[in-house]
């Protein structure tokens, strides 16, 4: 079951949390956070992509580059613009997005469970990744950004959510980058305290959504910190890190798309003749087609689309990797017709979010940078949760959530 307790997190005051809050250290490279930290002294990617503080082309592993995350991280406590709370608290963070919101619980989740499968992962994660993270965690000493959890639908926590969502929130702000809101509320009634503990004490499992090499990495340094602390009891801060959980139901999951650079020496015409052994082809014409079902496809090819629906026999139902869209384009255009090899390390082919729309894929290929775009219907939470309970590995690019995870709202520090 699962093991949660609440924390004295470390926030900035209601004045600076838009001067302070960030995207993600993981969705943009260094130059885009330079340019939108800009002269921000207090924007929070000088924490978590410290080498804007360096100049351009510094790398963002170099060892001075931790360093400086560290002095800025103690910077920014010093000059109050992050200040921790008194008492330990849950916190519910909410964000809305096209009209739709969704309310997580910010936790502290157990690195024990994450070692023995409560909390589960349906991605691989990569050493250098971990290790990156390993690094960031350590040299702060504190969870800067959170991991996001999903959690089976609880009508309990629900409850408790909603009558703090009719109260006026800690935070309430929209994100210029992406015109989505973000509202941010205390929990530091004790009762409420212990239910939410209770409620998640029933949870046989925990799900995460995106921070996999986040959630490998605390999880780590939890081990190292108990290992090289002799008088280890189990209840040390260091054994917990920070999650945002939301409910199941209430999360959105886009499509991730795929663009290639060639069509592995065929013709367009060889191409769609190859396609054609396991899909149903359907020319749609020159307007935007989105993929309308389940294992149907949008190709956009030579400035038309087509329907590809995958025939009867090509996955199977009873196999939760087999049975997803990701798996299906992988093994039946991707590895046999194209041959693209390790999708994680080809240089042939690209991945697109979904929030960028189909037009984002047609312009790539109308530019002439890519030969062909690939369309896929989105993942299911449900079927991320089988996957996960069922121990498999989802394939690689297969999950895109949206809205991201605002940076600097809330820390956990490990001691």
């Amino acid at each position: 079951m699962a093991i949660v307790k609440p924390f004295k997190g470390i926030r900035p005051p209601k004045q600076y949390v838009e001067e302070v809050e960030s995207r993600p250290y993981d969705v943009l490279n260094s130059e885009e956070a330079r340019e939108e930290a800009g002269d921000n002294e207090k924007s929070l990617y000088r924490i978590i992509k410290p080498e804007i503080n360096f100049p351009e082309g510094t790398s963002e592993y170099d060892p001075k580059v931790y360093e400086k995350a560290a002095e800025n991280f103690q910077m920014f406590q010093d000059k109050g613009w992050l200040v921790q709370d008194d008492k330990e608290q849950y916190y519910i963070y909410a964000q809305t997005m096209n009209g739709k919101t969704q309310f997580g619980l910010v936790v502290c989740a157990h690195c024990d469970d994450y070692k023995n499968g409560v909390i589960k992962k349906h991605e691989l994660t990569r050493r250098d990744k971990e290790e990156d993270r390993m690094k960031h965690v350590r040299v702060n000493n504190a969870n800067i950004e959170p991991v996001f959890f999903a959690y089976p639908d609880n009508t309990v926590l629900d409850t408790l959510i909603m009558r703090y969502a009719a109260t006026e929130p800690e935070y309430d702000f929209i994100a210029p980058i992406d015109g989505f809101r973000h509202q941010f509320w205390c929990v530091s009634d004790d009762v409420d305290i212990a239910t939410i503990t209770a409620e998640f004490s029933k949870m046989p499992a925990l799900y995460i959504a995106d921070g996999h090499h986040r959630s490998a990495a605390a999880a780590l340094v939890g081990a190292e910190k108990q290992r090289q602390n002799p008088d280890h009891r189990g209840d040390e801060e260091y054994n917990y890190f920070m999650a945002v959980c939301f409910q199941a139901s209430q999360l959105t999951i886009l499509d991730y798309n795929r663009v290639v650079k060639d069509l592995n020496g065929l013709t367009s015409e060889q191409f769609l003749v190859s396609l054609k052994k396991n899909f149903v082809v359907d020319d749609k014409g020159t307007e935007i087609y989105k993929p309308a079902q389940l294992h149907e496809f949008s190709l956009y090819l030579d400035k038309h689309w087509y329907s590809l629906k995958a025939k009867d026999g090509t996955y199977d139902n009873n196999d939760p990797i087999g049975v997803l869209d990701v798996d299906i384009s992988s093994r039946l255009i991707l590895d046999e017709i194209l041959q693209m090899g390790d999708l994680r390390s080809s240089q042939r082919i690209d991945f697109v979010g979904g929030l960028r729309g189909l037009g984002e894929l047609k312009r790539r290929v109308d530019s002439g940078e890519m030969r062909a775009a690939l369309a896929l219907y989105p993942v299911s939470m449900k079927q991320i949760m089988d996957i996960a309970d069922s121990g498999k590995i989802m394939p690689p690019k297969a999950t895109w959530f949206e809205p991201k995870l605002r940076s600097g709202l809330v820390i956990h520090k490990l001691s």
